[in-house]
Parts: structure tokens; sequence; C-alpha cells
């Protein structure tokens, strides 16, 4: 039997490879003889990193960049080769970076993902993969500029400040200062949303409360976005702000739709292609696919959403093992998901179940897999007994 094992990761527990493995040890506990075949996923927020590395077998390399707090940190980015590089915006202004009480959401920025880009410019890369999602900045990608060479000036000339609420201010963009190396270079953007940038289903008014945004504030940012969104189109002559995706990752997309050549792309079906799900498919009796918490929002492009269409155009059953199971997670059975399962096995704190989640998998897959191999035995003995019956 040939098992593909397709996970997301589960967020400060562990990565999709490691969510991957435990599964595969509860196939194997059930079904030594099995072929599984693990296959890390994500849908272009935080974890995309690591399963494009495994995926690609790339090169992980570090920088020293500006969080969204714009204090230095770490960040990885990958190389790809043949000028092709992945940077995971989270990995510079992500939200899991700052603590809870630090955050800061009207002068959050994405000037650290700019920095990234930077580097991999200096690297050589001409086409450049962004996974955006998991973002603490809320600036419409305006530090991003900012970091690459471009000038947000206000009525009096001067450089804004970093952060989203500052684009209030704005009067006028200057590109002439952008990096030369951008003309030559591409961009494909990978998102797991189809927000626009402003409104009631944009940027800030969705995905700012979780940054630590009150009411207040995301009425600043909204208005704030929407006036940069606005200053672009009259000056580039480019008005992206209501495009499908436009408010994902604090609505970096935004910026570089408008000013970069950028194509987007749900970021399932990008991680996908780079870790060749679909052939590891071919010939599978059983997929494993998983996340930290699913629920209606899932159907929205998160990764079992997008594992189980592929397995459903070959008809083959998926078996979700998630943290939890949210409000609307059964709308995934009809989108291909056969079955799906908490990990928990009783009541936990959600610390107990992120330090033992490698044991929980372990023994909710070799559950599954039992059950899985009790139906299929029963179906092939059910006839058999049939026509001996007949007999």
């Amino acid at each position: 039997m040939r098992v593909v094992i397709a996970p997301d990761s589960f967020k400060e527990s562990l990565s999709a490879d490691g969510v991957a493995q435990a599964i595969a040890r509860g196939v194997r506990d059930a079904m030594p003889e099995a072929d599984v075949a693990c296959v890390p996923m994500a849908d272009g927020g935080e974890g995309s990193l690591d399963a494009v590395l495994a995926a690609t077998g790339g090169e992980r390399r570090q920088a020293r960049v500006q969080n969204a707090n714009d204090q230095a940190c770490e960040a990885s980015w990958a190389w790809l080769g043949d000028g092709r590089a992945f940077i995971e915006m989270a990995a510079a202004a992500g939200l899991e970076q700052i603590p809870a009480a630090q955050r800061r959401p009207l002068q959050a920025t994405s000037y650290g993902v700019g920095q990234l880009i930077r580097q991999a410019l200096d690297a050589g890369a001409h086409h450049i993969v962004l996974g955006l999602g998991g973002s603490a900045s809320n600036d419409a990608g305006a530090g991003l500029l900012q970091a690459l060479g471009a000038s947000l000036l206000d009525a009096a000339g001067a450089e804004l400040p970093l952060g989203g609420a500052a684009l209030r201010q704005l009067a006028r963009i200057s590109l002439d200062g952008l990096d030369a190396r951008l003309k030559h270079a591409s961009f494909e953007i990978a998102v797991d949303v189809d927000n626009p940038l402003c409104g009631p289903r944009g940027a800030s008014a969705i995905f700012g409360p979780q940054k630590g945004a009150s009411a207040d504030d995301v009425a600043v940012l909204d208005a704030a976005l929407a006036h940069f969104a606005q200053v672009c189109a009259q000056q580039l002559h480019k008005d992206e702000q209501n495009l499908p995706g436009m408010g994902a990752a604090g609505g970096l997309g935004f910026a570089v739709k408008t000013c970069f050549d950028a194509s987007f792309r749900p970021g399932v079906e990008l991680i996908a292609e780079l870790s060749g799900l679909a052939g590891a498919m071919d010939g599978a009796d059983l997929v494993f696919t998983g996340e930290g918490r699913m629920d209606a929002q899932t159907l929205l492009g998160k990764t079992p959403a997008g594992v189980a269409k592929y397995a459903r155009q070959r008809g083959i059953p998926v078996i979700a093992i998630v943290g939890s199971l949210g409000e609307g997670y059964e709308a995934l059975y009809a989108a291909g998901i056969t079955a799906a399962f908490s990990l928990a096995p009783g009541p936990l704190t959600l610390e107990q179940a992120c330090s033992r989640a490698p044991e929980y998998l372990r023994q909710r897959a070799g559950d599954c897999t039992r059950v899985w191999l009790a139906g299929r035995q029963s179906s092939v003995a059910a006839p058999a007994a049939l026509e001996m019956e007949r007999r």
C-alpha cells in the first residue's frame, strides 16, 4: 500500500516535516509494509521556507535584517539555484517573532522583507518567489519599498516614518532610487487568502486584530492603506487594491504587484509544484494531511484543502489529523477530505497538546490507518463471502 503524507506545520509546535514524520510512524505501526512518502507542505505562510527547502534541496541562507518592530534579527531565505530564490516574508516580519505585549500594529513594518530581497539580488537572483502570510506588519508593503530604495514623502518632502499609520501623511512616491536590478527581476507571489487591500474584508479589518490592532487602530490603518493605494493609482497609474490577495500579509503583495513584475498564485499550488506533490500521489492508496486548526477558513486556500484537491482528482481518500477542529470544518468533506480528526485524546491545555504533538499524531495516525485497513479488508471480504454463499 502506498501512503502519501502531506501536512502543513503546526504553529508553535512542529514543522511540516515533523508532523509528516510523526504521522508516518503511526502509519507504519499499523501497516509496517506500507510504502510511505512524506511531502511536507505549506500554503505560502510561515513554514513555507522549510517546506520548500525540504522539497527542493535548496540552500538555506542567513541575513541580518529588521523585524516588524524595526529591531535587528536573523532571518533565513532559500537559494534554489538557476537565479531563483524563495523568501518567506514571515521570516523577517512574522507575527510569531513579536511577543503579544510588544506588538505595534500602527508602526509595524515590512522593511526587513525588502532587505531579504536585496540579499537575494546580491546573490544573483532574477526570479523571486515570495510567500505571504503570518505577518506582524500592516503597511501594504511600504516598508519593503523603502528598503529597496523608494521614497515615500509627506507634503514637506520628508521621508515618512515606518509603519502603516504613517501612510496617512503620504503626499508623493518616488521610485527613482529603487534598486536598478529590480527592472530585470520577476516575482511570483504565493498567497493563502483572497482578501482585497481595504474595506470590511481588507487587510486591516480581517487580520489587524490578530496583530494587536484595536477597533480604532483598524480604522486608522484601513484609511491609511486606502490613501496609499489612491496615491499609487494617481502617480503610478496602477490601481491594484481590489485584486484578490492584495490583503494578504498586511497588504504586502499590493506594493510588489504595483511596483514590480509580479504574478499571484495560490500558495498551496505553488508549494505543491515545488515539492512534486502530484507525482507523489500517483498510484497512492491513501493520503494524510493536517494543520494546526481546521475550520471553515481552511477552504480559502489552506494546505488541507489544496492537498484534498489533488487527491480528489485521483480518487484517493484523504484523512486530516489536526490540532483542533473549529466551526465549519465539515465543509471540507465536500472539498475532498474523507474524514477529519483532532489529535488530542481528551481535554488538554494548548501547552500540553503542543509538547506531546508527535506522540498524539503517531497515535491518531495509527488508529486511522487501522480503521482504513479494516474497511478496505471488509470491502474485499464481503463480495467473496457472498460468492461463497451463492455456491
